[in-house]
């Protein structure tokens, strides 16, 4: 079928459009379209690639990612070494790499540009004409895996740079990571399907990334932010780091808001302590700052040493472990009924924050790691909102201590107790009847990812559900602005905000709405395979566990979950209400039109 210049001008048009929207989003942290407008475009953009095929294009938003897994990754060579970076503990040693610079210089001064370390994996990527062609992780220094097809899968990095003034061949260094609220809810996920969690962002993130599958990496939540460039050819670069920094940005290659440039010593210390005191407020997880001589002529003239760079050094937190005594392990209970232990701790400093609590994941570590109360131990703090406990220091054990038993009942509503074989996690059976479930479904139902309403804190619906307020998500749209108003720390302008933000989330998608249900083993993916599969509820309702596990990427057990769901009459009573109460969903008519839309799960 021959294709008509209006069409070619529009596949352009569209492909433009839709990576500003991306770039607004990812880069700039300010989107200025709404997710279903995104998805018309990007809707459109497909329909036309479907008809003319010879309209697609490598960089097209449409083929992020590969349909079929490889068995093992290639290798990649980088064109100048992927080098490690000279580490420092102490302000002296800060003091001897800032006085090393400057006599090799010859001048009293350095401007630094300083910016986080982020505690990620390092990659490389490299631009032919603008267009991403290669991407590959660190390796050895000398030669890495080539990971091109996982890092096209991940959001934030750019198949085609902005602008026109990159050079032709542009190889770019930067840190895969997962920020740690995606963190937190991809390791709820983890333990729902009974697996063992990722210990910390970093292993997630590089496990992420590893995946031969493209598709799975795609369904993580990982981020970049890109440090540098290692080569180019045939264009030109500005002469101070922090300015090729700016221009990356302007490129459409994402960098740390946090990076500065500070005067001498001084300065690079006051950076150091500043961002020691707001590392437990970022939104991801470091383990430092770095350093870098500004002036690219002057790191030119400085050179290298082994294996590290003469012009830049890495100053470390101090390390993130500690030891403390176990006062007691009690048991929390979550939004789908699930147990964890969790042990509480005399109150230690680490990493920069006192810690009194700290995670031990599910029975099978408890019973792992022999943790009992009293006991000595070491924890760690690796950015999650929780630590956990590396180890038990035996020798400090004091006499008659016991092992840790699961409880057979409820602590919060004294329902049974059960553990499903071959799985890690046990789980209340209380359901929506335990007030702990309640609270943390509600939570949920209102998290940004779901139906977003805005003001419904924690704090906000513990009040809901200890007076009895609320005890499903569909009593939250007969709230009324007296009654919210006359709450603790509320207020008559509180509570309007907080009823035009259930208003507004009265209309929403049905990928939000299922995963918004709080249905176990099902996150955001699934819910997004599910709309899409079924199109609408009512047909989803109606099927059985063998029709649910025909949907791709979903098996016999998350099946069987989704089926026993809407199996339960209190959960089919919850919908109704909800349909009740005005909340609707947009029915997803096109099989493609939102699977590789960023703002779906936004």
């Amino acid at each position: 079928m021959s294709t008509s210049a209006d069409t070619r001008n529009r596949a352009a048009d569209l492909r433009r459009q839709i990576e500003q929207h991306n770039y607004r989003y990812y880069v700039l942290d300010d989107p200025e379209v709404s997710d279903a407008e995104y998805d018309r475009l990007l809707r459109e953009l497909q329909e036309i690639e479907a008809r003319f095929p010879d309209l697609v294009t490598p960089d097209s938003p449409t083929q992020r990612v590969g349909a079929t897994p490889v068995s093992e990754f290639g290798e990649v060579v980088h064109r100048l070494p992927m080098l490690s970076l000279e580490n420092a503990f102490s302000e002296e040693e800060v003091s001897d790499f800032d006085r090393r610079v400057r006599e090799r210089l010859g001048i009293d001064s350095v401007d630094y540009a300083a910016e986080p370390k982020l505690d990620g994996l390092a990659v490389s990527l490299t631009f032919e004409d603008g267009r991403f062609t290669v991407g590959a992780t660190r390796g050895d220094g000398a030669v890495g895996e080539d990971v091109t097809r996982n890092l096209r899968a991940v959001r934030a990095v750019p198949l085609q740079l902005r602008g026109e003034e990159y050079p032709a061949l542009l190889e770019v260094r930067g840190e895969v990571f997962m920020p740690l609220a995606g963190f937190k809810r991809f390791n709820e996920l983890v333990e729902a399907r009974g697996e063992r969690p990722y210990v910390n962002p970093r292993n997630a993130a590089a496990g992420s990334l590893r995946q031969l599958d493209p598709r799975l990496t795609a369904q993580r939540p990982l981020d970049i932010y890109f440090y540098g460039v290692g080569y180019f050819e045939r264009g030109n670069l500005p002469l101070r780091h922090s300015e090729v920094l700016r221009a990356l940005r302007g490129w459409g290659l994402k960098t740390s808001p946090e990076a500065r440039v500070v005067h001498g010593l001084a300065g690079c210390l006051a950076y150091y302590a500043d961002m020691g005191r707001r590392r437990a407020a970022l939104s991801h997880q470091i383990d430092g700052v770095v350093y870098k001589v500004d002036d690219l002529t002057a790191q030119q003239k400085l050179g290298f040493v082994s294996r590290a760079p003469r012009w830049a050094l890495a100053h470390k937190f101090p390390a993130e472990e500690a030891t403390t005594v176990v006062r007691a392990i009690e048991f929390q209970v979550g939004r789908t009924g699930a147990l964890t232990p969790v042990a509480r701790l005399e109150p230690v400093f680490v990493g920069g924050v006192t810690v009194s609590n700290a995670t031990l994941h599910n029975m099978d570590e408890v019973a792992r790691k022999d943790v009992r109360v009293g006991d000595t131990i070491v924890i760690r703090r690796a950015g999650d909102v929780i630590p956990e406990v590396v180890r038990v220091i035996l020798e400090r054990r004091p006499t008659h201590t016991e092992p840790v038993r699961l409880p057979s009942r409820c602590p919060q509503c004294q329902s049974a107790v059960e553990r499903v074989p071959e799985q890690a996690i046990a789980r209340c059976t209380g359901g929506l009847y335990c007030p702990a479930q309640r609270k943390e479904a509600l939570r949920h139902f209102a998290s940004r990812r779901a139906l977003d309403i805005a003001g419904l804190g924690t704090s906000l619906i513990d009040q809901l559900v200890t007076t009895g307020m609320v005890k499903t998500p569909a009593d939250l749209y007969s709230l009324g602005l007296e009654p919210l108003a006359e709450l603790e720390r509320m207020g008559e302008k509180s509570a309007s905000k907080l009823l035009a933000a259930l208003e507004r989330s009265r209309k929403t998608t049905l990928p939000r709405f299922l995963y918004a249900l709080g249905i176990r083993d099902v996150g955001e993916a699934t819910a997004r395979a599910l709309a899409l599969h079924f199109h609408d509820l009512d047909p989803l309702l109606a099927a059985s566990a063998r029709d649910i596990e025909r949907v791709p990427d979903v098996g016999p057990v998350v099946a069987a979950s989704v089926h026993r769901f809407f199996e339960q009459p209190h959960n089919r009573e919850v919908i109704d209400a909800l349909r009740k109460h005005g909340v609707q969903w947009s029915v997803m008519r096109q099989a493609a039109a939102a699977e590789n839309s960023p703002f779906s799960g936004k």
